[in-house]
């Protein structure tokens, strides 16, 4: 077994913005594991906010020497450098075996999930331009985190009026003005809130009246932290990257399902190749947010199919 990995920058169709800061490209790894003439491929989105980068998640990836399986990586923490060899390995499997990922894990044929799309954070009136651009669809989230939310939050209802409509906090908000928006959120229609509050002060929201559910991200990783969002979370967002793979998302997805919460399955911006694996997680799911190829403005040879049914699948000749 050859494992290597190497990094590749995809240009984004315009500036992405968040409250953390904006970006123009989004550059990410690409592992490749060669194994009996079999190439398995599998992509990540190293993250800042974990302590990632480009250089020590690709030390990680080339501290690993074959052969070794999924169960195996484990010895490695959940996160980026994981994620890419786990979807890797199932790539390689599923074209040993000749059958698609979702045969070997057990699951039903997958099919196309809506997804949300994101709008940039800016000013509310070029947020509300990008709003009415995008009214078509019919999932929109809006990434806020400022104290001029309410005015951004306005400007999108007021430019897509009929789309259901979602809202990623980043951290960016304490205990006082999330309990002041909430009456608002719940008046504008909104659907969800993800991680109001930076995850190291999430315990205020235990005894707090959710109007809206709540969503844990930056809070949620594997399945080691779900017993921490009791009483403080509706919904978990389940993204590959944090997980350390499908393997563990898959896990992940029933232990929170069984436990009642409600599932979101949500991404870094990468490629479709990082999106394939998480598609098998989306089915289902309370909110699928799989846009990242649609923010890019080149993708993989063979990209995800995106349509007014929603993400696709992976085609085999993508992914699994």
């Amino acid at each position: 077994m050859r494992i290597s990995v190497t990094p590749d920058v995809f240009k984004l169709a315009q500036v992405f913005t968040i409250s953390r800061g904006s970006r123009t490209e989004a550059k990410v790894l690409t592992v490749k594991v060669e194994e009996d003439g079999y190439v398995g491929w599998g992509e990540c989105v190293p993250y800042a906010r974990y302590g990632e980068t480009l250089e020590n998640v690709t030390q990680l990836i080339e501290s690993v020497k074959g052969p070794v399986t999924r169960e195996g990586l484990y010895t490695l923490p959940a996160g980026a450098a994981r994620n890419a060899l786990d979807c890797a390995l199932w790539d390689l499997e599923c074209k040993k075996a000749g059958k698609r990922a979702w045969e070997l894990a057990g699951l039903p044929q997958p099919g196309p999930e809506i997804t949300a799309y994101t709008l940039s954070l800016a000013e509310p009136a070029e947020m509300q331009a990008q709003a009415a651009k995008n009214a078509h669809r019919p999932l929109l989230k809006i990434k806020l985190g400022t104290p001029d939310d309410m005015a951004r939050l306005e400007a999108v209802r007021a430019g897509a009026p009929k789309s259901t409509i979602i809202v990623d906090a980043n951290e960016g908000w304490s205990a006082e003005v999330y309990a002041d928006l909430a009456p608002h959120l719940v008046r504008l229609g909104v659907a969800l809130v993800e991680q109001p509050l930076p995850a190291g002060d999430d315990d205020a929201l235990l005894g707090m009246e959710r109007p809206v559910p709540v969503c844990a991200d930056e809070s949620a990783h594997d399945c080691s932290t779900l017993p921490k969002l009791k009483g403080k979370y509706d919904v978990v967002n389940i993204k590959l990257d944090k997980t350390g793979g499908l393997t563990e998302a898959l896990r992940l997805r029933e232990a929170a399902l069984a436990e009642g919460y409600k599932v979101m399955v949500g991404c870094m911006v990468g490629s479709s190749l990082a999106m394939a694996p998480a598609t098998l997680v989306a089915q289902g799911a309370m909110v699928t947010d799989l846009d990242g190829p649609l923010l890019l403005a080149e993708d993989r040879d063979t990209p995800l199919t995106f349509d007014a049914d929603g993400v696709h699948p992976p085609s085999a000749a993508l992914w699994g």
